[in-house]
């Protein structure tokens, strides 16, 4: 059966559009285990792109961390923020973003396309590969039954669609479907 990645924000009308489709949340509102495929979810242990010896507890820690804008570098106390809030840093705050750092102190500045295959594939492709087996295998077993929908705030499965935000239903669809390029 198929997978599709659909909006949290639409989900009340999705039920009637999908009749009997499992309808899994995984975004940080979800319920668990299926939070833990949020990027916000404190797995811990995450190796940090290019910062070797350096971990993680989410994967959106070390986005967050290594973003760099015109008023601030690197920011290493994301990488330890275990309760899912505080993450986010915004231009609103720091200015304009002028890309993310290759590692905590690399001299390597990667624009946006660059860093999201080579920091943020990389990192949720760890996470899935280390952390959720057990609700990957469940997901594979659902979607076999029957249609799934993955919830996801962003719907953005295109890796190379930089307009907005890449979705990480997008990335576990694609993970479950055998189609994992980055």
């Amino acid at each position: 059966m198929p997978l599709f990645v659909k909006s949290r924000r639409t989900s009340r009308d999705l039920r009637q559009r999908y009749g009997e489709a499992a309808i899994v949340d995984l975004t940080s509102r979800g319920s668990e285990p299926w939070l833990r495929f949020s990027p916000f979810y404190p797995h811990g242990g995450i190796p940090v792109p290019f910062s070797p010896g350096h971990f993680s507890m989410s994967v959106e820690g070390i986005w967050q961390g290594l973003k760099v804008f015109e008023s601030a570098d690197v920011d290493k106390s994301k990488l330890s923020i275990t309760n899912m809030k505080g993450i986010k840093r915004t231009t609103r705050i720091y200015g304009k973003v002028l890309g993310h750092r290759a590692g905590l102190t690399g001299d390597k500045l990667l624009s946006y396309a660059d860093a999201r295959r080579v920091i943020y594939l990389p990192s949720y492709k760890w996470v899935l590969e280390n952390c959720l087996g057990n609700q990957l295998d469940e997901l594979k077993q659902l979607s076999a039954e029957q249609t799934v929908l993955l919830l996801d705030y962003e719907t953005n499965c295109d890796l190379d669609d930089l307009s907005s935000p890449l979705s990480h239903a997008g990335l576990v669809k694609r993970y479950l479907e055998g189609n994992w390029h980055g």
